[in-house]
């Protein structure tokens, strides 16, 4: 389910391989869980580096706008480091394309903390890269400058997880296996994903539409997957919309196992998402963000051109 529609129109497993093993934790649906899981990272940090099988895996979801959730989330990730812990960065707003300029923005003098000048000029290229400009889609940026100065001022590597438009629409057009992904998608998963864009372009488009654009979601979520099993032995912290971190059929479904077990998924929900329980680990309520109703202009009678 997109809790907020994507910035592009085509944003948003395991077919014959099992399923990875899931937490035997119950899920949760408040906030109180997540200081349990800070005094943890605490005690790791205090007691010693955590090594690849104790490092937190943690898929931080959003909904796009919602300035509540960003502060919420970004508190989790300052109290993260402030333990000690220094886990990659993981953005779906940069395309994977783009890490090259990336690393290149987060080189600073060794063993020299960054100061406040560098620190804004650093924030400003990422910003720049990110920008529509670059093909990387509409992002808030505003919304995310925090996130990537507290990153950059504890040297963090920050990096690219998202697929691109262009990736995106040569998997609607070819498919997912010439594109060098997955192709063997569960059927459950097929169907939520189809069945979330449809609602997300608010009934205008038609099934076989909206199984195209699935597959762009799907890629985007193994695309996420493998650069969080990449990173897992340092530990994670995922920042992507609520529809691809969820449990049931997002990036967690294309976890490898290992990285499962560790992972904890974090939604930051606002009122009447409806979301099952089986979808997250824990939830943080956010109040609603005032927003124009997306279907509204999406529906609205276009213009006849002139003949």
């Amino acid at each position: 389910m997109h809790t907020h529609p994507p910035p592009a129109a085509a944003h948003h497993a395991t077919g014959g391989l099992p399923r990875p093993a899931r937490p035997t934790h119950r899920p949760v649906r408040c906030a109180a869980g997540l200081a349990g899981w800070l005094v943890a990272l605490a005690t790791l940090a205090a007691c010693s580096t955590p090594g690849p099988s104790q490092a937190p895996v943690l898929l931080l979801g959003e909904v796009h706008d919602n300035a509540a959730g960003h502060a919420l989330r970004l508190q989790t990730l300052t109290q993260q480091v402030r333990t000690g812990a220094r886990p990659a960065l993981l953005m779906e707003q940069f395309d994977r394309e783009l890490q090259p300029q990336i690393d290149q923005a987060q080189q600073y003098a060794p063993g020299m903390p960054p100061g406040d000048a560098e620190l804004d000029a650093a924030v400003d290229a990422l910003v720049k890269l990110g920008s529509p400009a670059t093909g990387s889609g509409g992002w808030d940026w505003t919304l995310y400058r925090p996130v990537l100065r507290l990153a950059l001022q504890y040297r963090l590597p920050i990096v690219a997880a998202n697929v691109s438009r262009a990736d995106a629409r040569q998997v609607m057009q070819q498919g997912l296996a010439a594109t060098g992904f997955n192709p063997a998608i569960p059927a459950d998963i097929a169907r939520a994903q189809a069945a979330d864009i449809a609602d997300s372009h608010c009934g205008q488009i038609n099934p076989a539409q909206a199984a195209r654009m699935a597959l762009a979601q799907v890629a985007r979520d193994q695309a996420m997957a493998q650069t969080v099993d990449r990173y897992a032995g340092r530990g994670v912290v995922l920042l992507a919309g609520n529809g691809h971190v969820r449990n049931d059929i997002g990036v967690p479904r294309w976890l490898s196992a290992q990285t499962r077990q560790r992972a904890k998924t974090i939604l930051y929900l606002e009122p009447g998402s409806g979301l099952p329980a089986k979808a997250f680990d824990e939830t943080v309520p956010v109040p609603a963000q005032p927003r124009e109703d997306p279907c509204k202009a999406m529906m609205a009678p276009q213009p006849r051109l002139p003949v």
